[in-house]
């Protein structure tokens, strides 16, 4: 359905679009979510601090963990990259071309790079199917180096996925040749055993590229958001996005209400995963966000709880804090 919505957008834009020159249509790539260390809840382990600092091309975060027991405790700790669904893979904003570790995470403890194992599998309709994939030599996530041509497997392997369900009908060549397209979802998660000392503070800092959800137009220009045809997937960024009137108002300003998108405003989308940040004991003492736009561009989101530390920054700090939601940041600029 989203994708359906995209189309339609896109059609819009090349039908509103008049003037001399290219018309150029929405091109655009969904974000993925991310973010958030996972493990079974613990009653021992608390977060004492949370800074997190999102960007464009980077994000992140440093917590401080604390240890309220009087003996070491050790974790099982996870960070889950995002899920791909190889099914939409033309429409996801991949930062890396690296088959497992895709966002280029990386992790430290008490400053010292921490080294940890990427666990990949595949899954469809929620069975792992990772065991076909090894039977026949097949990357989780084929990509970059692993990039697989389906056309260029043998035929008995083509049927073989085709009817577990790996691959999906893609129409046909120009021969008539029926074509299949990967359909299975690759995980991801980052793991690594984790001590905490007894009554004492653990400082864990990790930082990745986002994977960042672009388009070369916004349907909140003026032109578009007053279309009847795209008025629920308007609704849909203003909840999403909690887009008040004097955002609109802003953005109306820089970008006018002609049909053309002449002040080249798009937009730029980041999720992350933050409600993760209820698992530990009790809520985070003491939660801080960064939020950089690169320059002169709007941001909205959900702040939730979050206040405002300055008027002129876009930082937000709250005490005491468990996450019930997740970030869903929208940037509007020339970029």
């Amino acid at each position: 359905m989203r994708k359906q919505i995209a189309y339609q957008f896109a059609a819009l834009v090349l039908a509103v679009s008049t003037g001399p020159g290219p018309v150029r249509a929405n091109d655009s790539a969904a974000e993925l979510s991310i973010g958030g260390l996972q493990f079974l809840r613990s009653n021992t382990i608390a977060i004492e601090s949370e800074d997190l600092r999102i960007s464009l091309d980077r994000v992140e975060v440093r917590y401080q963990f604390v240890n309220t027991s009087d003996k070491p405790v050790t974790l099982t700790v996870a960070f889950p990259l995002p899920d791909i669904d190889l099914s939409e893979g033309e429409t996801i904003a991949l930062p890396s071309s690296d088959p497992v570790n895709f966002v280029d995470f990386a992790t430290k403890i008490d400053g010292a790079p921490a080294k940890f194992q990427l666990d990949q599998r595949a899954t469809i309709g929620g069975k792992d199917v990772s065991a076909l994939l090894r039977q026949f030599k097949l990357p989780m996530l084929p990509i970059g180096k692993s990039e697989i041509r389906v056309a260029d497997l043998p035929e008995a392997t083509r049927v073989k996925l085709a009817d577990e369900g790996l691959l999906m009908p893609a129409g046909t060549n120009d021969k008539g040749r029926q074509q299949y397209a990967a359909a299975w979802v690759a995980k991801t998660s980052a793991v690594r055993q984790q001590t905490f000392p007894a009554d004492r503070k653990v400082v864990v800092e990790h930082q990745y590229r986002p994977s960042v959800g672009t388009s070369s137009d916004t349907i909140l220009r003026w032109v578009l958001r007053n279309n009847k045809s795209l008025s629920a997937e308007v609704q849909r960024y203003r909840k999403q996005y909690c887009i008040t009137d004097a955002f609109l108002a802003d953005l109306d300003k820089r970008a006018g209400k002609g049909q053309l998108n002449a002040a080249m405003i798009q937009e730029r989308r980041i999720s992350y995963v933050l409600t993760t940040g209820a698992n530990w004991a009790g809520p985070i003492r003491s939660f801080k966000l960064a939020i950089d736009s690169g320059g002169d561009r709007l941001v909205s989101f959900c702040a939730g709880r979050l206040k405002p530390i300055s008027p002129n920054a876009m930082e937000f700090s709250a005490d005491d804090f468990t996450p019930d939601q997740d970030l869903k940041i929208l940037i509007l600029g020339r970029f």
